[in-house]
């Protein structure tokens, strides 16, 4: 009998023994929208993505909070926002406080092995990514022993901006895919009606979609990679992608063309709790990017620490679901725009807290894209109909508002329309309170989180130097909103000129000169921040009044600031410099020296651009 079994034994396949804890697989992507066959897109070609979501749970309505990888990344790591721990800027590097540890850390601490390949794009240096994953570039197959529980992230990267801007990389991911998964671009039939609909644009729309099916394709390698290893049904999968289509007016944006994602979690059934991932199942349930970090702590069974923003949504002892998810936009590289958005199931709100900037500011990246350089020539040619012209427009409106359900485009603003005031209002003041909650460092000039950081432990700190820095986070929120309210609001502007802290003088000076004519007998109070003692009021200062006219002083304080001790500073002073066209004329000198000899190739590429528009010249940047 016994030589039975041992027959029965060696002869069966080898399985690693289910662990008491599952493993936990991400597969991120980057730069995609919901453009898969199980989302209902009927062009999509991704049949191992559509295969996950029959096994598990498809959800409807996720988003991230930002619509640009890093940013989003940086809150997915740490569960709280970007805009509040200071990592909110493309391309900064934020000094985290020392409570907040990345959520791989209590995985580690629980026993599991954590292994990420291989984006580490978080926005901070310490801890490091060799301190917060076991292996920052390996896999879970290295891994002490077979009894030991994993989180692995896997992160294609084929599907990003360039795998479409840039021909040989696209040639390069898409080389896999077969003459049936080509795409024709003529046969689409859902290109955005923000979009031209040119065969350059079209070329675009069909690469976005060949990459999504290489990057299918790389899923369904990884998911057998986990079946070879008999450890399919002892892993929990989600996948994800970080923000939406690598196109104009989806990334980087926080419509839902920039920040609604595909989300897909397959739950083996020994791993469920109360009935959730269930084969085959849709949720409509709201999840915001920051959410990961706590559920995937939930469903490894590790208490979940205080500081988190994000909410668990799988997993036992659940709290009551969202009713909204956040959403912030700060510097994209080179150009500042600090947008803010709310969406619950149906309505999005949008609070432009720089109308005055066109909502296609010039960037070096994007431009260089085929879809961005057809606008510019369409624009040029005022050929762009409606919904494409209204995003080529100087300004921006203060607020947007607009219904998914019967216009899931975005395209018509409600913000005006009287019968929806109501909704207008409700969104407008749960935005305000987010911002309030999470303390929105955001609305700081990054020349004054600068100068402050080094003076305090962490960036999230500087808000918070009244002990829970409630009273200024209040004042700063309330003055950042005014800025963009007009005359109504020139008495509050006129007193924050006087605050005790910079970022409040800022936002007086900036809301001034945003509405420079009507503000113009008031320009006597903007003399004196001239020579204030923060970088980032002289330039708000110098801005408005050359808006107003008076440019004798202040036309030079702008171009002196091109070399100040503050980087951030020297950019912002570029930006004002270029956005006041003709008036910069006399200073021109100063912007052309401002192209060498920069600590950072951003003040270079403003520079560049109001150097080109003064002379009509085409100069390129890197």
């Amino acid at each position: 009998m016994w030589r039975v079994i041992a027959l029965l034994l060696f002869s069966a396949p080898l399985v690693w023994a289910a662990p008491d804890r599952p493993n936990i697989l991400w597969l991120s992507a980057e730069d995609i929208s919901p453009h898969l066959g199980c989302y209902g897109d009927p062009h999509a070609i991704t049949p191992h993505l559509d295969q996950l979501a029959s096994e598990g749970t498809r959800y409807t309505h996720a988003f991230t909070t930002a619509g640009v990888c890093a940013p989003c990344r940086s809150g997915i790591i740490t569960g709280m926002y970007q805009n509040s721990v200071g990592s909110h800027h493309m391309r900064c590097s934020a000094k985290l406080p020392e409570w907040l540890r990345p959520f791989p850390l209590y995985l580690r601490d629980a026993g599991y092995y954590c292994t990420n390949k291989t984006k580490t794009d978080y926005q901070f240096t310490k801890p490091s990514p060799k301190e917060i994953w076991d292996h920052p570039k390996g896999d879970w197959k290295k891994r002490p022993d077979k009894d030991t529980p994993f989180f692995a992230v896997y992160n294609f990267t084929g599907c990003h901006e360039s795998g479409i801007a840039s021909e040989g990389k696209y040639k390069s991911i898409s080389a896999v895919l077969t003459d049936e998964q080509r795409q024709d671009p003529a046969a689409f039939t859902n290109l955005p009606p923000y979009y031209p609909d040119t065969p350059v644009v079209r070329e675009d729309w069909k690469r976005n979609y060949e990459n999504i099916t290489a990057m299918d394709h790389w899923a369904g390698e990884k998911i057998q990679e986990l079946k070879d290893a008999g450890e399919y049904e002892n892993t929990i999968i989600f996948f994800w992608s970080d923000h939406g289509v690598g196109l104009p007016r989806a990334k980087r944006w926080l419509y839902d063309s920039g920040t609604h994602i595909p989300l897909i979690v397959r739950i083996p059934e020994k791993y469920r709790t109360a009935g959730q991932g269930v084969p085959g199942t849709v949720s409509d349930e709201l999840v915001n990017s920051v959410d990961f970090a706590p559920t995937v702590l939930n469903l490894a069974g590790i208490e979940l620490p205080d500081f988190f923003h994000g909410r668990a949504f799988l997993g036992a002892g659940l709290t009551a679901p969202r009713d909204y998810v956040y959403g912030a936009r700060d510097r994209m590289d080179e150009r500042y725009d600090i947008i803010r958005a709310i969406r619950d199931k149906r309505y999005r709100y949008v609070r432009n807290f720089e109308p005055l900037k066109p909502y296609y500011q010039y960037m070096n990246t994007p431009e260089k894209g085929a879809t961005m350089q057809e606008i510019r020539r369409l624009e040029t040619a005022g050929e762009l109909q409606r919904a494409m012209g209204q995003f080529s427009a100087a300004r921006k409106p203060v607020e947007e508002l607009y219904d998914l359900e019967t216009d899931p485009h975005e395209i018509h603003n409600l913000a005006a329309d009287p019968g929806h005031a109501e909704k207008l209002a409700e969104m407008r003041k749960e935005l305000s309170a987010w911002q309030y909650q999470v303390g929105d460092i955001g609305l700081m000039p990054e020349s004054e989180i600068e100068r402050r950081e080094d003076a305090v432990d962490s960036t999230y700190a500087i808000l918070r130097q009244d002990g829970d820095g409630s009273t200024f986070i209040g004042q700063l929120v309330d003055v950042a909103t005014r800025a963009s309210e007009g005359e109504s609001a020139f008495p509050k502007l006129i007193a924050a000129l006087t605050h005790s802290d910079p970022a409040i003088r800022y936002w007086g000076a900036t809301g001034l000169g945003n509405f420079a004519q009507a503000a113009q007998p008031h320009a006597d109070a903007l003399q004196p921040l001239l020579a204030d003692s923060s970088a980032a009021v002289r330039i708000a200062a110098g801005r408005a009044l050359c808006r107003m006219g008076q440019t004798e002083q202040a036309l030079p304080l702008l171009a002196a600031e091109l070399s100040g001790d503050l980087q951030w500073a020297r950019l912002e002073a570029a930006i004002a410099l270029d956005y006041l066209d003709e008036t910069a004329r006399p200073v021109l000198a100063a912007i052309k020296g401002g192209l060498v000899k920069q600590p950072n190739k951003y003040i270079v590429r403003v520079c560049n651009r109001a150097a080109n528009d003064l002379e009509g010249t085409t100069n390129v940047v890197p």
